[in-house]
């Protein structure tokens, strides 16, 4: 098992924010990764749990070992007693690196208050044989003598020389070409052993605070909440400018900070809110209370969502106070967490972390792994995907973000100026090469291929059009044709609305009767299939055995290795009824189908998805335990499970994915989010990479 001891060359360069990410990339290498803080050092203000430990444990569904408290190690420091607190932190450690492939652990922040830090870090890297990472931030300082400080970290874990010391990752990189530069005037850079792991550009975007932690931090008294939960500080404005002056600054992401006597600027900002400018917020200073009259003149940007906050301060303490904020991310900021991680592994040498950790002892797909291979797997199809809610501001959002990395070729069904005031209210940058097609102007060419496709349904010109209206029909048409390579839609349309033209336009794939679908469940230890949730109510024994069938060649299709579980109330042969009979017989047709599928049915939940239950229930069997595909009897109890497994276990769902057909269409969920509708556009181009 491999030891990656993760220390800092000083205060600072995001430690935490390098330990998620590093936890990311060797995730996505198959790898099962335990983290451990040894010691907490809480900032200032901090309650509760450490920082880095509660963030790995909410970001990567882990359960690090519990620091030891900072004044505990400095008693047992000042008493001597150095053996036996590194004998208490192996202790600790031996618990996160149960089962693990790979364990990172997080040194010491040298502080003003932590002087011996470097020491300490020192000692437990020997203690823990670890290979040790340094992370270096550039600060105001020459290339000399950064070079310095990371060459006198690494004389405190043995030199350059020592092959436990393996390299550098470098933090909030500003200038283009730094890395290079300090490659080439360091000569520990230079050599064989001491490499660069990874250099981490700056981003502005990743230090945005939400509104509310900008309330909590600077005390501010809360007019009105609005969205300040969801909204981020992107830039702060002070304004003391009138007001043609100050409407340019009013964008998405800005924190309006004006005094509270200010009734002309307070009016600008409920303005652009109402015309669709998230504004992070507004925060009135020098202790003036708005005017109740002009705050009632607001009351239709206050129910658009825009939050109000006052404090006592004056502009000058106010943005004092607002540059000196604690910019850590706080623990309970999930989407933060996410979007820091990925940023920061994407971007460290992850050929290297592979090769060296080596094979896993077993290949799994954990959850970001899966999304990483979704990722590149849909960059590398190349497909263009037609999306029919062109305007709905969840789909434009994810559509300019699948554009701009290079997922999918988006094509939005929309009048191109509905989308453009939509990216601008909600501050998206449409990319170069997003294509808007406005159904109005294409329409008519749809009509004549439609009416020879349902030909034998009696469908003539008029009713082509008509039908046609619905922007599902029409790129459900492009997608018959051959213009496009996938569909995606379901943010405002039913699944049925997304289904039925795709089965009177597409029909099954040769071999399949029917269309059925499948969630991708991202567990936290891994991810398994679940089918159908979403399609077909009551199938029949065949009906089960073509859906069990489909739902393997789907989990194999994104690198999951199929092993089906037939899911019952009664495993095996310990009950009977109409319903374990449907079960029983679709396996046996699966198997008399598929013989070399691995499917068992009928099986418990529990004992399909627990070993020790498999063990027991059904010892002979090769899938209870281990299942990884779940196949249920009915649509009653499929999206029952899956709904109460994605809502009580906070389990990220994608899908869910329609199978069966000659061309892939997917649906969405109502409530899909931003990132949802990414997902699902990815699986979208793969599948129809797969089927050219």
């Amino acid at each position: 098992m491999h030891t990656f001891f993760v220390a800092p060359t000083g205060f600072g360069v995001g430690l935490t924010s390098i330990s998620l990410g590093l936890v990311r990339a060797l995730e996505r290498a198959g790898l099962k990764v335990g983290f451990f803080k040894p010691i907490a050092q809480p900032h200032p203000g901090d309650e509760g749990p450490e920082r880095s430990t509660e963030l790995i444990a909410r970001t990567h569904g882990l359960t690090p070992p519990r620091p030891l408290a900072l004044a505990h190690v400095e008693r047992m420091l000042g008493e001597g007693q150095l053996d036996d607190l590194l004998e208490e932190i192996i202790s600790l450690y031996q618990q996160a690196a149960v089962d693990k492939d790979v364990v990172v652990v997080e040194g010491m922040v040298p502080t003003r208050h932590a002087s011996y830090a470097a020491r300490v870090n020192s000692h437990l890297a020997k203690s823990l044989d670890a290979e040790v990472m340094l992370v270096s931030a550039p600060e105001e300082e020459s290339l000399s003598e950064l070079s310095d400080r990371i060459e006198i970290q690494a004389q405190s874990f043995g030199g350059p020389k020592d092959p436990k010391v393996v390299g550098l990752i470098l933090n909030k990189v500003r200038e283009e070409g730094f890395a290079a530069r300090l490659q080439a005037h360091s000569p520990l850079l230079r050599g064989e052993g001491f490499r660069l792991l990874g250099c981490i550009p700056w981003n502005d975007a990743l230090n945005a605070p939400r509104t509310r932690d900008v309330a909590d931090l600077l005390s501010a008294r809360v007019l009105n909440a609005g969205d300040y939960e969801q909204r981020r500080v992107q830039q702060i404005v002070l304004c003391a400018r009138a007001v043609p002056n100050t409407v340019p600054l009013l964008k998405p992401g800005v924190l309006v900070v004006t005094p509270g006597d200010r009734d002309d600027i307070i009016l600008a900002a409920s303005l652009a809110t109402m015309n669709g400018v998230p504004l992070a917020g507004l925060l009135l200073c020098s202790d003036f209370p708005p005017d109740p009259r002009i705050m009632e003149l607001c009351r239709g940007a206050l129910q658009a969502g825009l939050p109000v906050l006052t404090v006592a301060t004056g502009s000058y303490d106010t943005a004092t106070n607002l540059n000196r904020m604690n910019k850590e991310i706080p623990v309970d900021d999930r989407e933060r967490a996410e979007t820091v991680t990925d940023f920061v592994a994407s971007h460290l040498d992850q050929d290297w972390l592979r090769t060296r950790c080596g094979t896993p002892r077993e290949l799994r797909l954990s959850p970001p792994a899966f999304r990483y291979q979704l990722v590149r797997r849909a960059q590398a199809a190349d497909k263009r995907i037609v999306l029919p809610e062109g305007a709905e501001p969840r789909t434009v959002q994810a559509a300019a973000i699948c554009q701009a990395r290079g997922i999918a070729r988006c094509v939005l069904l929309a009048k191109p100026e509905e989308v453009h005031a939509v990216a601008q209210a909600q501050g998206i940058e449409l990319p170069p090469g997003l294509e808007i097609l406005d159904p109005d102007l294409i329409r008519e060419r749809y009509v004549d291929p439609m009416v020879e496709l349902r030909k034998g349904k009696g469908l003539n010109a008029p009713m082509a059009l008509a039908q046609l209206e619905d922007s599902v029909v029409l790129g459900t048409m492009m997608l018959a044709l051959d213009e496009v390579d996938g569909l995606v839609s379901g943010a405002v349309h039913t699944t049925a609305s997304t289904i039925r033209p795709a089965l009177q336009l597409i029909k099954t794939a040769p071999g399949y009767n029917l269309v059925s679908s499948v969630f991708f469940m991202l567990l936290p230890e891994q991810v398994v299939v679940y089918g159908d949730c979403a399609v077909n109510p009551d199938p029949s024994a065949a009906e089960l055995a073509e859906i069990a069938q489909q739902s393997a060649a789907s989990a194999e299709a994104f690198g999951i290795p199929a092993r089906v579980a037939m899911i019952s109330y009664s495993t095996g042969d310990s009950g009977s009824g109409a319903e374990v009979e449907k079960v029983r017989e679709a396996t046996r047709l699966a198997r008399t189908q598929q013989p070399q599928l691995l499917i068992d049915g009928p099986l418990q939940y529990d004992a399909a998805a627990i070993e020790s239950v498999g063990r027991q229930k059904a010892p002979a069997s090769p899938v209870a335990g281990r299942a990884t595909v779940f196949v249920f009897p009915d649509l009653n109890t499929g999206n029952t499970t899956y709904k109460a497994v994605q809502r009580s276990a906070q389990v990220i769902s994608v899908g869910p994915m329609l199978q069966g057909l000659r061309k892939p269409v997917n649906d969405l969920s109502r409530g899909a989010l931003v990132d949802d509708i990414v997902y699902t556009i990815a699986l979208t181009a793969i599948q129809a990479a797969s089927r050219a």
